[in-house]
């Protein structure tokens, strides 16, 4: 619905047309797309953001997600990943490349690095096989009957996960 260069654009445009999804750079001509990011989610609530980008790291992926980024993919994404992607983001799921998802599953594995080894050392066995599979992309119902769990249960385990790793979205919690 619209289409912008820079960040200032891109805030205009987002607060002008609320879209569903918006697809965002890390590099713009006037800053950081990750700066953007949480001003877009301010100025339209309901946007899910997805980054799309050319850059990777555990600390830009972690950052995006801090940022209330809802997936981050490669731009090396074929056509029909990307669509599928923005179907996913807009329907309320998190997305992430599969060496993206890869790290933040080793991370959550190992108890991660840094500040959150202390937090994910908190969670348990259980918890921690929600969180593998949200960060996979599931919606509460996929991992409840993966887990043989009612959807209500996955929303109590969650609730439990934000609370132990100190976040507010799903995005979060799976980065």
């Amino acid at each position: 619905v619209g289409e912008a260069v820079s960040i200032q654009t891109a805030l205009e445009q987002a607060k002008l047309l609320q879209p569903d999804v918006v697809l965002l750079d890390i590099r713009l001509p006037d800053g950081s797309g990750l700066d953007a990011t949480s001003e877009i989610i301010r100025l339209s609530p309901n946007s899910r953001v997805l980054i799309l980008t050319s850059f990777t790291n555990d600390d830009l992926v972690y950052q995006a997600v801090i940022a209330g980024a809802h997936g981050y993919l490669m731009k090396e994404v074929d056509p029909e990943g990307l669509l599928k992607a923005i179907a996913d983001a807009a329907a309320g799921k998190s997305v992430l490349t599969p060496d993206v998802t890869s790290r933040v599953l080793r991370m959550i594995r190992t108890g991660g690095t840094g500040n959150t080894t202390v937090e994910m050392a908190s969670l348990s066995q259980q918890e921690r096989r929600v969180l593998a599979l949200v960060a996979e992309g599931l919606t509460n119902k996929e991992v409840g009957e993966k887990l043989t769990l009612s959807e209500n249960t996955v929303k109590n385990y969650l609730a439990n996960i934000f609370d132990k790793l100190k976040v507010k979205r799903r995005a979060q919690a799976a980065s």
